[in-house]
């Protein structure tokens, strides 16, 4: 059986990496540019949130893990005779899956007979989150490693995440919009709706109204999916609005007639920080028994 090992783009929380058996690479945070931070070793989400809110002039940075970080969770597993599956948040968006592909490239020469297989998801925080549910299944089921990484190939293809944020306040933060779009969005209370598209980000929609945002997103789900709900993998996150996202929830399994079975998902920083408190998620994924 092969070792699967994550970067935290992935949001899996410490309690469902210890349940499932794998091990999840951390992110870095840093307020200052200069002390950085591992999200959920240094620094809880709870924490950082907080700070993120209370604080209005803070412009946080976030960073990726570096080569060695994965030498130092790969090489454990690797002197114990494991081959591992290795899983990373978009090349676009994050320089965490180079990162990995040096370490594996500098592991090589001292374990010529083991194997690391790297996936670049293409994706990010639930949408990673299900890719990586997924590779657990088969991984339980006794698939051998090349089969789960080919299926996981095909997974990833049919992943599909939508977010909508409160507000266009921490995308001005990190320059990711002009603060005149950012106030003229607060003065109309747009709320934009967004997804992730072979890797990167874009912009479905700007919407009035965060409850009109959150409608349309379920009403797109519904139609996407009512015929397929036998054949899908569901999963919902937040950042600091668990409210929202069980009663969004709720009202997905009604519309769907059908069992979200994913535990809500806490959007870790590296998403949230650009996204903001009030972020809400949706993402879907093909059963790997179903690609």
């Amino acid at each position: 059986m092969f070792q699967i090992i994550s970067d935290g783009g992935c949001d899996f929380s410490k309690a469902e990496a210890q349940k499932y058996n794998i091990e999840v690479i951390p992110f870095y945070v840093s307020f200052d540019h200069e002390n950085y931070l591992k999200e959920g070793v240094d620094i809880s989400k709870e924490d950082y949130f907080n700070r993120l809110m209370a604080e209005k002039g803070i412009f946080p940075k976030t960073s990726q893990p570096s080569p060695q970080d994965y030498i130092d969770v790969y090489t454990p597993h690797l002197e114990a005779g494991r081959d591992i599956l290795a899983l990373s948040i978009s090349s676009h968006l994050s320089g965490s899956h180079n990162s990995a592909v040096l370490a594996i490239d500098m592991l090589k020469e001292e374990f010529p007979d083991r194997t690391v297989l790297l996936i670049d998801s293409r994706n990010v925080s639930i949408g990673q989150g299900l890719i990586l549910r997924e590779i657990i299944k088969m991984r339980d089921a006794g698939y051998p490693l090349e089969e789960t990484v080919r299926i996981a190939e095909k997974i990833k293809q049919t992943t599909r995440v939508y977010f909508t944020l409160e507000s266009l306040e921490y995308l001005k933060r990190g320059g990711r919009v002009g603060p005149t779009t950012a106030l003229v969005g607060g003065i109309l209370g747009l709320s934009p709706i967004l997804q992730v598209e072979d890797g990167q980000v874009s912009q479905l929609d700007n919407v009035r109204g965060r409850k009109r945002a959150m409608k349309l997103i379920e009403e797109a789900m519904v139609a996407a999916l009512k015929d397929e709900t036998q054949n899908i993998n569901l999963s919902i996150g937040h950042v600091v609005c668990p409210n929202d996202a069980a009663a969004f929830k709720a009202a997905t399994e009604a519309a769907l007639d059908m069992k979200v079975e994913n535990p809500i998902t806490e959007i870790g920083v590296t998403i949230g920080s650009h996204a903001g408190p009030g972020a809400l998620a949706f993402a879907y994924c093909k059963k790997y028994d179903t690609v």
